[in-house]
């Protein structure tokens, strides 16, 4: 069975420019000058490996730069209602402090990411035990692939130009028992940054042996601006139904709970601080919004999942994905401590993250959507990150 299939065009990539042809207005033009890729060296891992930094221009202006160190994207500049242009992620100005003190800033983490209780799974007979990098409520779990996740590696990348669109291609291939996992997986990632202002990543993965696999992309967003302050006004919409509660160690107790009459009832836009702090013992064990959201009607085809409004700047971010799953987390363990762009020190609750994703702990959890990928099986998971204002 194929877990992973969907409906998807083929790609057609093409380097550089776009070929001579019929002749162009002076609009199109510009919009041609404007459309572009441009890599940057940004300093060394601590092995000695070279790290660039390349920043993606559409033909309407917005910006975003991302690093082939663990996929990053260091910043994403989106027009607010009146077209002034802000940086709407959090992240670090230098490699240096990726390298040191990073809560995934905007990084494809994985092998697995989210949890996998006391860092153990069992598969085709064999238990697997991976790190235990994360104790919440002082119970040790595997968290986003491990103490060193793809967060943390050096990925090949190659920019790539296509009709509408300015792309990078990172590659990645996972060796056999690296963190504990089984199986060699060879990894493609796409970043598209399209003319309308949305950002497409696909990810595409292949393994020698069976293996758990749930790849995502961990930016924190503030749509009004990585240094603006809280995005508790933010007004937050989920097409969930359910959550899965967890236990203390943030752990799915492998149950569905309605989100009806509940704090985590996001169906209709609600402003992030109305309830977040609501008497709760979700929300205590989470110190906040840190819980997966069932996605409905899942059918492993792209459909809208999230929309977040930011009402001063006017700006929107819709998220489509072919993911069953949405973990939210609104920046509860954020302390000041992470000094970021501009010198600007990222306080609690100022960034949050949206992550499409499969269940946490679903290699332990038989009831959950498989993440099991075996040989012969393509994993494909898309998600588009749509921008505009009103």
């Amino acid at each position: 069975m194929r877990r992973y299939s969907f409906d998807t065009a083929a790609l057609a990539l093409a380097l550089g420019s776009a070929a001579a042809g019929a002749p162009t207005s002076s609009k199109q033009m510009e919009a041609e000058k404007l459309a572009s890729v441009q890599k940057h060296a940004w300093g060394h891992t601590k092995d000695g490996r070279s790290v660039h930094l390349y920043t993606l221009t559409n033909a309407t202006g917005m910006t975003m730069k991302v690093t082939d160190y663990g996929c990053t994207i260091v910043s994403l500049t989106v027009p607010d209602r009146h077209g002034n242009p802000a940086d709407v992620v959090l992240g670090y100005d230098r490699l240096a402090d990726y390298l040191e003190a990073s809560p995934y800033f905007g990084a494809v983490v994985g092998r697995f990411a989210n949890r996998i209780a006391d860092g153990k799974f069992a598969l085709n007979g064999r238990t697997y035990t991976l790190a235990t990098n994360n104790a919440p409520g002082g119970i040790p779990c595997h968290l986003h692939g491990g103490k060193t996740g793809y967060d943390k590696v050096t990925w090949d990348a190659t920019a790539i130009v296509k009709d509408g669109a300015t792309g990078i291609r990172f590659h990645y291939v996972s060796p056999d028992g690296e963190e504990g996992y089984p199986g060699r997986l060879n990894i493609t990632v796409h970043y598209w940054l399209y003319d309308d202002n949305e950002l497409r990543v696909e990810y595409e993965a292949t393994a020698d042996q069976a293996t758990p696999v749930n790849l995502t992309q961990h930016s924190y967003f503030n749509l009004g601006g990585h240094d603006s302050g809280t995005i508790l006004d933010h007004e937050l919409m989920v097409a969930a139904d359910h959550i899965t509660p967890v236990n203390e160690g943030l752990i799915p107790t492998g149950e569905l709970k309605p989100v009806a009459g509940t704090p985590f009832d996001f169906r209709e836009p609600t402003a992030i601080g109305e309830r977040v702090n609501h008497d709760d013992a979700q929300l205590r064990y989470g110190l906040g919004y840190d819980h997966n959201f069932v996605l409905s009607r899942w059918d492993g085809k792209l459909r809208l999942a999230v929309s977040l409004y930011e009402p001063k700047s006017g700006r929107l971010l819709e998220i489509l994905t072919t993911e069953p799953a949405i973990q939210f987390y609104c920046g509860n363990f954020l302390d000041g401590s992470n000094v970021g762009k501009g010198g600007h020190a990222y306080q609690h609750r100022t960034g949050l993250c949206l992550e499409p994703q499969h269940f946490p702990d679903a290699p332990n959890q038989p009831q959950f959507p498989s993440c099991i990928l075996s040989p012969g099986e393509v994993y494909r998971h898309t998600s588009v990150y749509r921008f505009s204002a009103k």
